[in-house]
């Protein structure tokens, strides 16, 4: 079913009403932190219960719960993180670990910030190109691939104390992937992580913290976007009920996220995500779910 628009912006959330918004803000709380792609489980779940597609400026707001979720599961790297930089400065200590990984992460941010502004009007126009079944198929698939050679043939030694600016800067880059629906943001960086030789549950740790100010920003940019575009209060209400739902399953996400990884191996996503890029894809071609 077709998204609906807003001053250009997909709304398509709006015409769902509260309990459909509830059942997706689960969704979309579920999938966005785990390396599975939210965005391709924002598009499956309205296409085969015959919903309106809750459209991108959704998934987009919903990264503030994502922000919630990072934050309050790693509350004590964040601490130590702003308040460790801000004791830093005011030691003109600029050799602390704390502060230069704040810079870091900083800089990690450049690439993403970039690209999102030069593609946001393509990326969350109504009925992008690249929101389709096909693109997002073949990125489950491609993903799912590189996911299981870091698997492979990562070693899983580093530690989130031994990482670098070259290391930051690597994962920071390949955060960019992720505004290419159906590459998850989690999952890009989490397979650079790998590729850079870090702990499975270290990798993942370093993924969220790299990835709280791009997060931050595009959830906070979706609700300028939203407010620009005029919301009604309804709209708003709906949003503020998604979010609230989101954040809740987002925390589930990750402890689930990070025992997977402590105990076993990234791959249980790996085959996840090939079996849900083939179905999509299959889906597709024999006409079960529009493109």
């Amino acid at each position: 079913m077709a998204s609906a628009c807003t001053q250009g912006l997909d709304t398509g959330f709006v015409a769902l009403g509260y309990a459909k918004v509830a059942f997706l803000g689960v969704v979309q709380g579920l999938t966005e932190l785990l390396p599975i792609s939210s965005t391709a489980h924002m598009r499956i779940v309205p296409a085969l219960l015959g919903w309106q597609d809750p459209g991108s400026a959704f998934s987009a707001a919903m990264q503030l719960a994502a922000l919630a979720a990072v934050i309050s599961y790693f509350w004590s790297d964040v601490r130590g993180l702003l308040f460790g930089s801000i004791g830093a400065v005011r030691r003109r200590d600029f050799r602390d670990w704390n502060f230069r990984f704040a810079v870091w992460i900083v800089l990690a941010t450049v690439p993403i910030m970039v690209a999102g502004v030069l593609l946001s009007p393509f990326l969350n126009a109504c009925n992008s190109p690249l929101r389709t079944l096909t693109v997002i198929g073949l990125s489950c698939v491609v993903m799912g691939a590189l996911l299981a050679v870091a698997e492979y043939y990562a070693r899983h030694k580093r530690t989130l104390d031994q990482v670098t600016l070259k290391d930051a800067l690597i994962v920071g880059c390949a955060q960019v992937g992720a505004l290419i629906p159906g590459v998850s943001r989690s999952g890009s960086t989490l397979t650079a992580a790998l590729f850079r030789d870090l702990k499975r549950e270290e990798a993942a740790r370093f993924s969220f913290l790299l990835g709280l100010p791009a997060i931050a920003a595009a959830g906070f940019k979706e609700l300028w976007e939203l407010h620009k575009a005029h919301l009604d209060a309804q709209g708003w209400s709906m949003l503020a009920v998604g979010l609230i739902v989101a954040s809740l399953s987002a925390f589930v996400a990750i402890w689930s996220l990070m025992h997977i990884l402590e105990r076993y191996s990234a791959w249980p996503f790996v085959i996840y995500r090939f079996l849900l890029g083939i179905v999509l894809l299959v889906s597709v071609a024999v006409g079960f779910l529009p493109n």
